[in-house]
């Protein structure tokens, strides 16, 4: 051996994600949720655990494996996972992370469901693909009485049951959709793929489809919501498509390759063609893009959680690197321009987790009351606004935090790597960032009196504090532009629009040293929050910060 190792820091495992997280705890009382907090304490310390982080790197490092036949030339289609991801899977259909928010009639239900996503995503991000696309499809079948009543129980199912067989014989199912194709990507109205009816057709009627999907996420599913034409050139429907059908026979839908993604990799997506699969018609004809977006809208919440759930992790392990590593005589931690870093990290992933945890609050409320216009623009307004923004930073701010481990972070293995590379998908996955800003305006035109009720909402905390009123107005203004202009300044209306939600939030919720030193750096600094560390320290609380972010 040439040399002593010394001065080197493992990333840090063995922790319990909750217990040192204490803006999520306070979210959960807020929310009424005290009931889940001894589960989730649990739960946080499984995931924590190094087992539990080796899982997570093992699921990322072995990739799925498709294999079209079998050995004798049979069309199978399979997907092979590593045990890893198994595992993973597992323990958050264990945790109830996929029927809780529906299934549960507590209140708080919602901000437990919300903070046992978040803390999964911390540690490993694939598998909450097909998690959220099962939560998702939940209240879009519920609507259709006869299919939710054969699987309703295998959807609030905590029992994981991996096998690759129909329907009927399965303990626990999973569900994915299929929207994407060649030719539109988010532009839905673009898909070609045409179901034709096997007999008179209808809602609840059989139908045979034709086409394809580019990005058919998680293919190994049990089944699929599918958006298709119902005939050439026709209106729009939604099909439940499964992956066996009724007969016990493979549904025909063939699996032409697996994406080889930037990241999410533990995660099977997919490109397939329907080869006539068998599929049902639900809800009615025309009426299958609004119902496919209604299962997005959950979807893209999920993708704010995960986002926020990356960003918390990053900064938790920037900080706790920090703390232990030497650098020019000191440690890292108190040098005054990385403590400039860790702070700006800190306060980007406090916002990002209050806002999340509000969005979930209103999704609680908009299914038992449906009748505030305020809730209804934080679910309508403010989710495609947040997942516009906070999955933007999670992008930037997760190549940051990589920074901070130099090349330890830069190589395969670092967590601070697989962080960075699977940040991009939740900007991009559920319509990406231009399509959020369109969806904010849209909802703006459809419903004016909910957007300024959401703005009375927030008015209260800007009062004593003139950046955060001065905003306001700012807003106010913005949204007076006429409709012809407002377009093109939609990334600043929903930029704008969500810090001055998350300043207000802070304002309300968090110490007064987070809350003053993000309006500081958010609303009174308009170059501020760009580059990561680029703010002004001076009078700003960085030990509070920094203690709060990873107490200990």
């Amino acid at each position: 051996m040439t040399h002593a190792i010394f001065n080197q820091v493992d990333e840090l495992t063995d922790v319990n994600l909750l217990d040192t997280d204490p803006a999520l705890t306070e979210a959960l009382q807020r929310a009424q949720a005290d009931w889940a907090l001894p589960s989730l304490t649990r739960y946080a310390g499984t995931l924590g655990a190094a087992d539990t982080w080796r899982l997570a790197e093992e699921a990322n490092r072995h990739t799925p494996a498709l294999h079209s036949f079998d050995a004798r030339g049979r069309r199978i289609d399979a997907v092979e996972f590593h045990p890893s991801w198994h595992a993973l899977m597992r323990l958050c259909r264990g945790q109830g992370l996929i029927g809780q928010p529906f299934a549960e009639t507590r209140p708080g239900r919602w901000a437990a469901w919300a903070a046992g996503f978040y803390l999964h995503g911390q540690v490993e991000h694939g598998t909450l693909c097909p998690a959220s696309m099962t939560t998702a499809s939940i209240p879009v079948l519920q609507r259709e009485s006869g299919l939710w009543a054969e699987v309703k129980e295998q959807l609030y199912s905590n029992e994981y049951d991996a096998r690759d067989v129909p329907l009927a014989q399965k303990k626990s199912i999973w569900l994915g959709m299929g929207m994407t194709e060649k030719q539109g990507g988010s532009d839905v109205r673009a898909n070609t793929t045409v179901a034709t009816p096997m007999g008179a057709g209808g809602r609840g009627g059989e139908y045979l489809l034709r086409g394809h999907k580019w990005f058919f996420s998680a293919p190994m599913c049990d089944a699929h919501l599918v958006v298709a034409r119902t005939g050439e050139g026709g209106p729009f429907a939604c099909f439940f498509v499964p992956r066996w059908r009724p007969d016990g026979s493979k549904n025909a839908v063939n699996v032409q390759r697996l994406k080889e993604k930037v990241g999410n990799r533990s995660n099977s997506s997919s490109e397939v063609e329907f080869h006539d699969a068998w599929g049902i018609l639900m809800g009615e004809e025309g009426r299958g893009i609004p119902t496919i977006i209604e299962m997005a809208t959950y979807t893209r919440l999920n993708c704010v959680l995960g986002s926020a759930a990356i960003l918390r992790q990053a900064t938790v392990q920037a900080s706790a690197y920090t703390r232990q590593r030497q650098a020019f005589g000191k440690r890292l931690h108190d040098q005054p321009l990385m403590r400039a870093v860790l702070a700006d990290l800190a306060l980007e992933s406090e916002a990002a987790a209050v806002l999340a945890m509000r969005l979930a609050q209103a999704f609680e409320y908009d299914l038992d009351h449906g009748d505030s216009p305020a809730e209804r623009a934080w679910k309508r307004v403010m989710t495609p606004a947040a997942k516009f923004w906070v999955c933007k930073r999670g992008v930037e701010l997760t190549g940051e935090a990589m920074e901070v481990f130099g090349g330890n972070g830069y190589v395969d293995t670092s967590v601070a790597a697989r962080l960075f590379r699977e940040s991009p998908v939740n900007s991009i996955w559920e319509g990406s960032g231009n399509v959020m800003c369109l969806d904010v305006l849209r909802a703006f035109a459809r419903e004016p009196d909910a957007v300024q009720a959401l703005l009375a909402e927030l008015a209260p905390a800007a009062q004593g504090e003139p950046r955060v009123a001065a905003a306001l107005r700012e807003l106010q203004t913005l949204l007076a532009t006429p409709p012809d202009q407002l377009e093109a300044l939609g990334r600043l209306l929903v930029q704008r629009l969500v810090l001055v939600a998350q300043a207000c939030l802070l304002r309300q919720h968090a110490p007064a040293a987070v809350a003053d030193a993000f309006i500081a750096t958010r609303l009174g600094d308009a170059s501020a929050g760009r580059v990561a560390g680029a703010i002004d320290v001076r009078g700003m609380d960085v030990g509070g910060i920094l203690a709060r972010a990873l107490p200990g």
